[in-house]
């Protein structure tokens, strides 16, 4: 594959961004995109085509937590001796956005899904997988890193259209006001107009859980086989089998990232998501005839007199609650176990400082 930088999504805005890298990343590397990461090796695309990167030893050192290494979506500075089989990246350009979660587990840490994504397509099945709440937690995570979202439901030919017509309007009363749109991998209705949706020199992500059809249906955009997929099992539930985060171009030049299913969805420092993906909630909230009001007993309260008219979803508004509290106490350990980790580093320093007075 040959092609330009910006083709690939290169813009002024990380032109700007280039020599804030240092002296050695801004003088001879170049821009390169990542389109992979296996372990510590990554595949690289620039104007010349595709090729294999290692990250440079003092980069590695100098990288803290992994999220600050380089994800399928950046833009690393990278050396290329002609004749030589891998590239060295020597830094990872600033992110314009940026698709996260807390890492799976019990660990307190950011675990980068892509960057400098443009837009997040959130698949969800109509037939085992549809799950209102969930969605809500995607686009929490997907307003939080910047990208702007869209809903696709897929396996539409398993389902009775009113099943999908009262699957929609769930969307619309929760106050989703992302778009949505509807797909079937088997009768191919939708595909085209998604294919008309993605647009040159853009990326979309596609995230969603396990089997819900996204290599499926990236495999048709691309045209063939790229993507390795299951038959879906007999009760037409699909099956997992994404193993790697990858960006793959388009014929059209539009830019594509399919995911691994995820299990867990873990929100760490989302408040800024969390408001954009409830404008309801926040306006009500800004009604209330106290500016500090805890929406319990207060009067004039407008959140409770929205849920106790129904203008107000009881199970729209537990869920903002419970990813509001989640984000504040998974913030909140996060920021303690960074302090641990530097007064410690501070306290290894003194001790050789000591070590070397003595």
């Amino acid at each position: 594959m040959h092609t330009n930088l910006e083709a690939l999504g290169w813009d002024s805005w990380f032109e700007a961004r280039a020599g804030l890298l240092g002296d050695r990343a801004a003088g001879v590397a170049r821009p390169a995109r990542v389109a992979a990461v296996d372990r510590d090796q990554l595949l690289l695309l620039d104007e010349t085509g595709a090729f294999r990167g290692r990250l440079s030893g003092r980069f590695l050192h100098a990288a803290g937590a992994a999220a600050e290494r380089p994800c399928v979506g950046d833009w690393v500075a990278v050396e290329k001796t002609a004749g030589e089989p891998f590239g060295v990246v020597h830094g990872v350009f600033e992110r314009k956005t940026g698709l996260r979660r807390k890492t799976a587990g019990d660990s307190v840490e950011h675990q980068m899904i892509a960057a400098n994504v443009d837009f997040v397509i959130i698949v969800q099945s109509c037939h085992f997988d549809f799950n209102l709440r969930r969605l809500e937690r995607y686009l929490v995570m997907v307003w939080e890193g910047g990208a702007t979202p869209s809903v696709l439901l897929t396996k539409t030919d398993l389902v009775a259209p009113e099943v999908l017509a009262g699957q929609l309007e769930e969307i619309r009363s929760a106050g989703i006001a992302a778009s949505v749109s509807t797909l079937s991998n088997v009768t191919r209705e939708g595909v085209e107009e998604l294919r008309r949706q993605l647009l040159p020199g853009k990326t979309y992500c596609f995230v969603g859980s396990s089997g819900v059809g996204k290599s499926t249906l990236i495999n048709g955009l691309l045209g063939r086989d790229r993507l390795e997929t299951k038959a879906v099992s007999g009760t037409g539930e699909g099956r997992h089998t994404t193993v790697r985060r990858e960006l793959l171009v388009l014929e059209n030049g539009a830019m594509v990232i399919d995911n691994p299913g995820m299990r867990e969805l873990g929100l760490l420092g989302a408040e800024s998501g969390i408001e954009a993906s409830y404008p309801d909630i926040g306006e009500l909230a800004s009604q209330c005839r106290f500016r500090d009001c805890t929406h319990a007993n207060e009067p004039g309260c407008s959140i409770r007199a929205a849920l106790e008219s129904g203008a107000l979803d009881a199970g729209h508004y537990e869920n903002f609650l419970k990813l509001k509290s989640e984000s504040e106490y998974l913030q909140m350990s996060y920021a303690e176990k960074r302090k641990k980790e530097k007064d410690f580093g501070r306290f290894i320093k003194s001790v050789q400082k000591r070590l070397r007075e003595d």
